[in-house]
């Protein structure tokens, strides 16, 4: 049995006041979600599938947002409870409406609408069915409605066929798949699966000045960054039960969200385009660095300028421009080649129609057909010296030649290929909870000066 990942997230289920919630949301302050976002769109008649631990269909910030969906868990429910309450606080970050007055927990998207979709998960975070409830929970929400799918969860999934093909039946049907990256990035390890396989959008944390997470798994697989430091969500441990976390499981749903106001606004736009949108409008990194990066991926995902008017990308390529990007660890399937079309994106506002390629690798990761290359190479250079050697031996009468010089008859030696990823030592475990103080306790956090998300 496959112990398929923990849960990326920590969350600490302290007493916050649901009164004081919204002033500590600063994500949506970030992103001017007030004035610049839900006036064009709020994700109206999009179904964004959660699958997870389920989620608590009767918490006040969620009423009416939870749609009926599936239990692969091996209990019978239609995917509305959520014992473990991983899945409801995603679903507060995607799609909660908070209540009364300004209070409670607001969604990025708050008219879409959740199909929930339960796993069997352990108290620790792993999917304990191993791989055997997951693909089915995928397709599950690929034949039911679903225009995006979040999969905030992650682990040595790399080697299991049926979760690669569901993933891939997805990407076909036209779906928006956004994984996280991963929640072990201080130990330099790389992103995570379901997130790297080809075609799903992989997302690393950031927090409130632009910084990556320092625990945020990097590799050239991440697409984007988005909030999952010091995130307010809705808990499933009463109707109104709330909690502070962090993690790339909140930025996965971050980015889930943005997906759906897309597509709520250009419901005619591929699932290719969507992520075109995203990729295309991402505000560049505030470390200055270059992107596409192992850390930012394009950079920070920006839910106003991805909706903001785009025709050359909307009449660009309909493909999903993360199917021809290489895994960094290996894959059993060989990667397409990217077409004569695909080029890179410019964060920040590139309006081409050209699909974005794949991040290239900065650090590890190299593809195979390097590989390829260097050995064509070495026997190149062999068959050279060879030939030199005896021309050279002919002319001093055919001895035994003279000694190699610097280097030595050895030739050429390729560099050792990487060793064989170990599904088994890449377990992402989750993080304790961290204790929150009540929210009333501490001063709203206000946005930094120069924002970064805009």
């Amino acid at each position: 049995m496959l112990a398929a990942g923990a849960l990326l997230w920590g969350i600490g289920a302290g007493p916050a006041s649901a009164d004081n919630i919204r002033d500590g949301q600063w994500a949506l302050k970030n992103y001017h979600a007030a004035d610049s976002v839900w006036p064009v769109s709020e994700g109206d008649g999009v179904t964004v599938a959660i699958v997870d631990s389920g989620v608590e269909a009767n918490h006040q910030d969620l009423t009416g947002q939870i749609l009926p969906g599936a239990d692969f868990s091996g209990e019978k429910s239609d995917g509305r409870v959520d014992s473990l309450g991983h899945g409801t606080q995603m679903a507060s970050i995607i799609a909660g409406h908070g209540h009364g007055d300004q209070s409670g927990v607001m969604g990025l998207a708050p008219k879409s609408k959740i199909l929930p979709v339960r796993v069997a998960l352990s108290e620790a975070g792993d999917l304990t069915a191993g791989d055997t409830n997951l693909a089915p929970a995928i397709r599950y929400a690929v034949d039911h409605g679903a225009k995006v799918i979040n999969l905030s969860l992650g682990g040595g999934l790399r080697t299991v066929p049926e979760v690669r093909a569901a993933v891939s039946y997805a990407v076909n049907k036209d779906v928006v798949v956004v994984g996280a990256s991963g929640n072990t990035g201080n130990h330099g390890d790389p992103v995570g699966y379901p997130a790297a396989f080809p075609g799903v959008v992989a997302v690393g944390a950031v927090d409130q000045t632009g910084n990556v997470w320092e625990k945020s798994n990097k590799g050239p697989e991440t697409t984007l960054v988005a909030p999952g430091v010091g995130i307010y969500v809705a808990n499933s441990k009463s109707a109104s039960s709330y909690g502070n976390g962090f993690g790339t499981s909140a930025s996965t749903a971050y980015v889930s969200a943005i997906a759906a106001l897309i597509r709520s606004k250009y419901p005619n736009l591929s699932a290719g385009q969507v992520i075109n949108r995203m990729i295309k409008t991402a505000v560049a990194p505030p470390d200055g660095s270059k992107a596409p990066n192992n850390s930012y991926g394009y950079g920070i995902a920006s839910p106003s300028k991805a909706l903001a008017a785009n025709p050359a990308v909307d009449n660009g390529p309909k493909e999903n421009p993360l199917l021809s990007r290489a895994e960094s660890q290996g894959s059993s399937d060989t990667p397409a080649s990217p077409s004569a079309s695909q080029t890179a994106a410019t964060p920040g506002g590139n309006t081409s129609g050209d699909q974005a390629a794949p991040a290239k690798s900065d650090s590890g990761g190299i593809p195979v057909y390097v590989y390829g290359l260097i050995g064509v190479v070495a026997l190149v250079v062999i068959v050279g010296v060879i030939v030199l050697a005896r021309r050279s031996g002919g002319r001093n009468g055919g001895g035994p030649g003279n000694p190699g010089g610097p280097g030595g008859p050895g030739g050429y030696v390729p560099p050792t290929a990487p060793p064989s990823y170990n599904p088994g030592a890449q377990q992402y475990q989750q993080y304790p909870p961290q204790p929150q103080p009540p929210y009333g306790a501490q001063p709203p956090q206000q946005p930094p000066a120069g924002n970064p998300y805009r």
